[in-house]
């Protein structure tokens, strides 16, 4: 399984978050806490900084390598100040069938869309679905689409839910989005006879906004037939935290936010906290979208539940 990570509020560099704190995204890729698996498939993220050049664009990076030894990637970590970041690490499965490569880095985001997408879970016998899925995807999202992902086909079904996929769009058109695309997917799996546990976890950011889906299909089910395919995301709900406060930072000898959420100007949501602390931290609830803007300095967070 992968980890994830949604970032926006004040101007806080890149180290800070992917390699600084006690349980950073980078530190997950080989301890993560909340999970058994390694996540060691490459590393990708978007982050945007609203005193850089055409500020709506954001920077880009991926790679197959291992975040842990890009020297590259610490580099710009270190130099690079951001107001939003979408940012993952990616786990596969040890099998030969599982590919590693750029064109499979999350956060997907294909050319002239605004909104990103990262993926954490894993949409069981996906290849049977794909003949069935490829109707819903528009013609000139499909067109786009590269790797060999469900993670790529979950982005490319949400955005041909959207009336234009290439502009922006507010909390409830992501929200009727996501609803279609997981009644499509549940839908695709029943007509394949699948009923296995598949987890969801969705974190979406458009450089404004960040939301992240807690959501899984059939929890708790799994193969009978075959007790040593079952793993541990079969059998737990996939992690999913957030937390608000002021001036981010390391103060007493930890990592915190302070001030709590009536003086907040940052939100973060991961797939696990990025703190040794963690009483600050949230659990995003189950089969809900949590929301994050940002107006006048103070981000509106919301959760909703989703209607499928």
């Amino acid at each position: 399984m992968c980890r994830a990570l949604l970032y926006l509020g004040s101007s806080t560099l890149l180290d800070d978050l992917l390699f600084k704190p006690d349980n950073s995204l980078v530190k997950q890729v080989y301890m993560p806490k909340m999970l058994s698996m390694l996540n060691l498939a490459g590393f990708g993220m978007k982050a945007w900084d609203s005193n850089s050049v055409s500020p709506t664009v954001p920077f880009s990076y991926s790679t197959d390598w291992l975040p842990i030894f890009d020297e590259n990637l610490k580099s710009l970590a270190e130099k690079v100040r951001v107001n939003c970041l979408l940012a993952h690490v990616r786990g596969v499965p040890s099998t030969t069938e599982a590919a590693v490569s750029l064109k499979n880095s999350h956060p997907f985001c294909f050319p002239n869309c605004k909104i990103s997408l990262a993926h954490n879970g894993d949409l069981v016998r996906f290849r049977d679905m794909k003949a069935l899925l490829m109707p819903y995807i528009e013609q000139r999202i499909l067109g786009h689409m590269a790797g060999t992902t469900d993670s790529e086909w979950i982005y490319a079904l949400l955005l041909s839910q959207l009336e234009d996929p290439t502009g922006y769009i507010n909390a409830d058109e992501l929200k009727d989005a996501v609803e279609a695309t997981f009644s499509i997917i549940r839908e695709v799996r029943a007509k394949c006879g699948i009923d296995t546990c598949s987890s969801a976890n969705l974190f979406v950011s458009d450089g404004r906004q960040v939301a992240a889906v807690r959501y899984c299909f059939d929890f708790g089910r799994y193969p009978l037939d075959n007790p040593e395919s079952v793993h541990d995301y079969h059998l737990t709900y996939l992690s999913l935290w957030y937390t608000l406060g002021r001036e981010y930072g390391y103060y007493d000898g930890e990592w915190q936010t302070m001030g709590g959420s009536d003086a907040a100007d940052t939100v973060i949501i991961a797939s696990e906290p990025l703190t040794r602390d963690i009483s600050t931290w949230l659990e995003v609830p189950e089969y809900s979208m949590l929301l994050a803007s940002n107006w006048d300095g103070k981000p509106r967070v919301s959760v909703t539940y989703l209607d499928i």
